[in-house]
């Protein structure tokens, strides 16, 4: 419909009498000034002359006037007597003069709109997690009674919902249905999660399931698509799990279990192989963690170093600024000049179209020390310990992402051992590797597995000193001071959390407050422990710990930052104090049973 133009001569009435929709004159203050018979077809009542139009219909007049003149601007639209109503004004309408305003009721249409949306063909990827563990721990009878009943479980789950599920290999099924009855999966938060978690495994870990969902795609390839990269995401973060992928927004539901160790290393030796035919095929490689690099993220570093320097590459760590944490050892290892640690703005002019990048102890490009060089269209290796997040480095060309793994520098130590057949590590590179192990378990005392120790005794094998690694970790007095007075003012929480604040400013707010964290953990009845303090650059750095049951992981996502299951952080911008509201109000998502979060 042409919208209407407004002339000195016209007569208002005649106008809104000739309009064949509800229609209205508003004037620059907002008031109505006159309307026509069918406005009673919107407001079920007669009389709206001299009544404010934003208190009718919560639109503003200046929002009418913005739309009108952009016409890429979304609609305004209304509802009003169980119908639904899309405003529009004359074109270009002047602020300081009378506008038009008419009503056009777009209730079939949306309800055409919605009937559609609900027959869309959602797909869902349902994987069972650790499967091949599973197998070879359970006895031989188990070995076919636990797949049996996951598969019962999840057939009847989906016949709750008329879906469609096939079996697509031993350990995977892809799943069809209706987005009405996928709005209804979600609501029920996934609950064949929890139905199979419960399963009698006989052995001494339990089931689960990692589900990726597709909504609101146009094309049942985009929906496949969609779904792979939501499953992806689910098994990245450690699995249990389901995330659902509404174009460009990502939920995640259940995530209550830890990520389960794998026993076999042979992915470790892939990774290996994968990589030495990267390095063997760059001109260079630069190699980089996260921003203000701790034990483990330079520890993974050195040992990737070491890597190309074994075939004969040259390589560049990348680091910008450290803090005092590891101020011993990034010392230590600036004096041997065994090692090129360059600035961002180094690497930068270094690269070229051969270069190899390897990003350790981190995945998302936010948080890598030059994120710049992610953007040259460069190869890239992620080796990494942390839950995939939805904004992970897009399509590297080689990643060993384990989030079951305690460090970065397992990965790396792991990798090492299948690079050759001696030790190509020194005595200093492996206690920088063990520091980086030991800094990420809290002194191996949680995120611990087998093949951590074994990784450990295969350092301490190459000459690793554990003394030199405890003189690593020594601090200042005045950083020791820091945490005895945030230990010693504390406040415990009903919930079994317990918040802890560091006082003043600090560059070495970070390390502080991961280990009082971990301090707290030590103290009956705490479920979990969150520090807080200001570094030196005015930002709140959080480190959350947990003993399992309370998924800090998901709680630091919601303050834009991540981690694992049992060990988080973030950093932001708002006031410890500010922050602290913040947690108590949302801290009752996480210590309850069910946990949901939305990006």
């Amino acid at each position: 419909m042409e919208q209407i133009q407004v002339t000195e001569n016209s007569s208002v009435n005649e106008y809104l009498a000739d309009i064949p929709l509800p229609a209205c004159i508003l004037a620059p203050d907002g008031c109505i000034k006159a309307a026509n018979a069918l406005m009673k077809d919107v407001f079920a009542y007669e009389g709206i002359a001299e009544q404010n139009f934003f208190a009718l219909t919560g639109v503003k007049r200046k929002a009418l006037v913005a739309a009108a003149r952009d016409e890429e601007a979304e609609e305004i639209e209304i509802e009003r007597n169980s119908q639904s109503f899309v405003l529009r004004t004359n074109n270009d309408p002047k602020d300081d003069e009378d506008i038009f305003v008419y009503f056009i009721n777009v209730t079939e249409r949306d309800t055409l709109r919605e009937e559609r949306k609900q027959e869309q063909v959602c797909i869902l990827y349902i994987s069972i997690d650790n499967y091949d563990e599973m197998m070879s721990s359970t006895t031989e009878d188990s070995r076919l009674a636990v797949p049996t009943e996951v598969d019962r479980i999840v057939r009847k789950w989906a016949s709750q919902y008329d879906a469609s599920i096939d079996s697509i290999e031993a350990d995977s099924y892809m799943m069809t249905v209706y987005r009405r009855d996928a709005d209804r999966i979600i609501e029920s938060r996934f609950s064949v999660l929890d139905d199979v978690r419960k399963i009698d495994t006989k052995v001494d870990f339990p089931v689960s399931l990692s589900i990726g969902m597709a909504l609101g795609m146009k094309s049942l390839k985009s929906a496949k698509e969609l779904a792979e990269a939501a499953l992806e995401l689910a098994l990245g973060r450690g699995g249990d799990q389901a995330v659902v992928k509404n174009g460009d927004r990502t939920h995640y539901y259940g995530g209550k279990l830890q990520s389960l160790e794998k026993n076999n290393k042979g992915k470790s030796r892939i990774i290996a192989h994968a990589l030495k035919q990267l390095i063997l095929e760059s001109s260079k490689i630069v190699i980089m963690g996260h921003r203000w690099p701790d034990m483990d993220c330079f520890g993974s570093a050195i040992g990737a170093y070491k890597i190309c320097r074994y075939y004969e590459r040259d390589a560049y760590i990348v680091i910008d600024n450290y803090n005092e944490a590891l101020q011993t050892v990034y010392t230590q290892a600036v004096e041997t000049e065994n090692y090129n640690i360059i600035n961002s703005d180094k690497a930068k002019e270094i690269l070229d179209e051969k270069t190899l990048i390897i990003v350790v102890d981190a995945n998302r490009p936010s948080m890598v020390e030059c994120s710049d060089i992610l953007e040259k269209n460069l190869r890239v290796v992620v080796v990494d310990h942390h839950r995939l997040s939805d904004d992970s480095i897009a399509n590297p060309t080689l990643a060993y992402i384990e989030s079951y793994a305690s460090s970065a520098s397992e990965l790396m130590t792991e990798i090492i051992q299948y690079t050759a057949t001696r030790r190509i590590v020194n005595k200093f590179e492996a206690e920088t590797l063990l520091a980086g192990i030991t800094v990420d378990t809290n002194s191996f005392s949680s995120k611990t597995g087998v093949r951590t120790f074994e990784a450990a005794a295969w350092l301490r094998r190459a000459g690793a000193d554990t003394s030199e690694v405890k003189r690593f970790f020594q601090s200042e007095a005045t950083t020791f001071q820091s945490k005895a007075d945030a230990i010693a003012n504390a406040e415990y929480l009903d919930n079994g959390v317990v918040i802890a604040t560091s006082q003043g400013y600090s560059t070495e707010a970070q390390i502080i407050n991961a280990q009082v964290a971990d301090s707290l953990l030590s103290v009956k009845g705490v479920r979990a422990a969150i520090a807080l303090g200001k570094n030196d650059m005015n930002k709140t750095v959080i480190s959350a710990r947990s003993l399992g049951d309370v998924n800090v992981q998901m709680l630091m996502e919601r303050f834009g930052g991540g981690g694992h299951h049992t060990s988080a952080g973030a950093q932001v911008e708002e006031n410890p104090e500010e922050v602290i509201e913040q947690i108590k109000e949302i801290l009752p998502e996480f210590t309850d049973e069910d946990n949901t979060e939305e990006e």
